[in-house]
């Protein structure tokens, strides 16, 4: 990605709280507690609450969340200490978002296939919970974590870039808009178990890169080449501290630039020391693809030449003022108007001479 987001803390996060507890203080203690009771929540006194206020509601809501904490229970009360073991392994991995990004030794990125491999009978209900924890609502629940949309609030008040970070083309719903953009999970729900409400895993992106491209593809796993298994690979993470500069260099083959085409632009990316994350950026958001449309599109990539021959040629504005102009505007403003392409466009465009000007005169 282009520039990592700034975390913001939230009271949203004692949803995570609580499914912390749930797991680690009820169910993997299962073996050892004996039937199901609220009593289970005491440590806890505001999930005890809420447990408590659903126990008694028969409203759809209270049931899925009740309902499924208790079945689960009963999953883990039969199974052994070496069962919960592992368990309790896979659910910290999951949720040590920025250590499976990095692809750490010691986590395993846990799938659901795992668990259907290991714990047949505990998938269904696991995962009926956990893919429908995201968009569960409930006001006793509200009342104690808040609303997703005031965590988006506060989260543009601090991410002030305005432009989604995956691609850096397109805009984000700020702190003056009454909409938010969707929240993508990083690592997908669909796919991996116990991390579907953490917000190191939730990250705000435009429709194009959660909806059209990144979808439920997995950074943390690539399909291997002519094969029907998978390998781990690095990913960027989204709240990463440590900031990175991507370095993007255009190559034409053509100078026939109002009839360019994909095929006539090699896209070069750096820097080497963070390589194969940018190879996972680039395939979960097709980036390549969507640069070269960009550069070839009317009012993109050839508008940026326009607007050089027409400052040449009403203007009197020697092009190498022009670029100059674009560098600083690139330096400072890096993702204001696509400079961190149009740079490197107009720099390729030099490179083959069309603004030399003998080219400039034949185009007036």
């Amino acid at each position: 990605m282009l520039f990592a987001y700034t975390y913001v803390p939230h009271q949203m996060e004692k949803m995570q709280e609580f499914i912390d507890f749930i797991f680690h203080k009820v169910w993997c203690r299962a073996p050892m507690c004996g039937d199901f009771k609220l009593e289970l929540f005491d440590d806890k006194p505001e999930l005890r609450e809420v447990m408590e206020s659903f126990y008694y509601s028969d409203k759809q809501n209270a049931d899925f969340f009740y309902g499924n904490v208790e079945k689960i229970y009963l999953h883990f009360a039969r199974f052994s200490l070496k069962q919960i073991r592992k368990l309790k392994w896979w659910y910290l991995s999951n949720n040590n978002i920025e250590g499976l990004c990095s692809n750490q030794i010691g986590l395993h990125a846990t799938h659901y296939s795992d668990i259907e491999r290991k714990f047949p009978d505990l998938l269904n209900d696991l995962k009926k919970f956990f893919t429908g924890l995201y968009n569960f609502e409930a006001k006793e629940m509200s009342r104690k974590v808040g609303k997703i949309d005031e965590h988006y609030q506060a989260f543009v008040e601090i991410n002030k870039s305005g432009k989604c970070p995956f691609c850096g083309i397109n805009d984000l719903f700020g702190e003056y808009h009454s909409k938010r953009e969707a929240y993508d999970h990083y690592l997908p729900k669909a796919i991996y178990p116990f991390s579907s409400i953490n917000f190191k895993n939730l990250v705000p992106a435009c429709h194009h890169c959660n909806s059209s491209y990144k979808t439920s593809k997995d950074p943390s796993y690539s399909p291997k080449a002519h094969t029907r298994s998978v390998e781990r690979r690095a990913a960027f993470y989204p709240y990463s501290t440590e900031q990175h500069a991507i370095v993007i260099k255009v190559e034409l083959t053509n100078t026939d630039i109002e009839n360019l085409k994909p095929e006539d632009i090699n896209l070069q990316f750096g820097p080497d020391a963070v390589n194969e994350k940018i190879e996972t950026w680039k395939d979960i958001y097709g980036v390549e693809e969507r640069y070269k449309a960009k550069l070839c599109a009317k009012n993109d990539g050839k508008e940026w030449l326009v607007q050089v021959f027409d400052e040449w040629k009403h203007l009197g504005r020697d092009p190498d003022d022009f670029l100059q102009s674009v560098d600083l505007n690139f330096q400072i403003r890096p993702f204001t108007d696509s400079n961190f392409l149009k740079k490197p466009f107009l720099d390729a465009c030099q490179r083959i001479g069309l603004f030399e000007e003998s080219y400039l005169n034949m185009l007036s």
